[in-house]
């Protein structure tokens, strides 16, 4: 983990209150698991707490790296109002990401998520394409309106989508998708509110390969606050922390 006053290449809104911030610096170097997340500051005095948020993909030849984040309160606000040459105090890459060391050419990956869980299966994705496995991506929104890298995805392999209203793909949440979906599997590969993980779990039990991206408030971003922390089926006194154990988790590690 390094500490780096990092660059904004440029930035654009994706849909309503979606951004897209491209950032360089050496910091990206460190980057070499999909899953992690950056924990950025926000350049006004009174928000003292840093934001958690998800790599989308990184570049280290170019040392470029995407975020992509939705605005929600005033510090995601005030990076929205940011634009290029600005500079931004990052901490990254933070937590244990996606595991990729146990498929090998030829098997089958679903990749499943929903909302602002997308970002960071993008660059899981590709990373999985490139190792020969064939993926298969499951993306929920709440309406077309708010759909982003839908392209992006399908260039990358077999994509289905499903919206809240039915505006864009089937009608439903992801579980819809799933459901529907005959192929079993090698691996899953999840991110998205607890709803969407505990889905997941209950559908892949047979499934050895399941990991699952949570999503949680955090304070200090590296264990030592514990305000992101969940509890372990085998003992209810036991917690692990979101942001220093996970945020990736494999299924039945943790409670939802």
């Amino acid at each position: 983990m390094k500490q780096e006053m990092m660059t904004i290449v440029r930035q654009q809104e994706l849909a309503p209150r979606i951004y897209e911030m491209v950032l360089t610096g050496e910091l990206v170097t460190e980057m070499n698991m999909p899953g992690q997340f950056l924990h950025i500051r926000v350049p006004r005095g009174d928000l003292l707490l840093r934001r958690p948020i998800s790599i989308n993909q990184f570049d280290q030849k170019e040392k470029t790296c995407t975020i992509i984040y939705r605005t929600e309160g005033e510090g995601t606000k005030v990076f929205s109002e940011l634009s290029a040459g600005d500079q931004l105090d990052v901490m990254g890459p933070l937590g244990h990401g996606f595991e990729l060391t146990e498929l090998k050419a030829g098997d089958t990956a679903f990749i499943v998520g929903g909302g602002i869980g997308v970002p960071p299966l993008y660059q899981l994705s590709k990373e999985l394409k490139e190792l020969g496995v064939k993926v298969i991506h499951f993306l929920g929104f709440g309406t077309q309106e708010v759909v982003y890298y839908a392209e992006e995805f399908q260039s990358l392999g077999e994509t289905h989508f499903s919206t809240d209203d039915g505006t864009f793909g089937i009608q439903g949440n992801v579980g819809n998708l799933l459901l529907a979906e005959k192929k079993r599997p090698d691996a899953v590969f999840a991110c998205g509110n607890n709803g969407l993980l505990k889905t997941v779990e209950q559908l892949y039990t047979e499934v050895e390969n399941v990991q699952l991206s949570l999503e949680s408030r955090m304070a200090c971003g590296m264990g030592a606050c514990y305000a992101c922390v969940c509890h372990v089926p085998e003992d209810e006194n036991k917690s692990v922390k979101v942001c220093e154990d996970g945020p990736v988790f494999r299924a039945g590690e943790v409670i939802f």
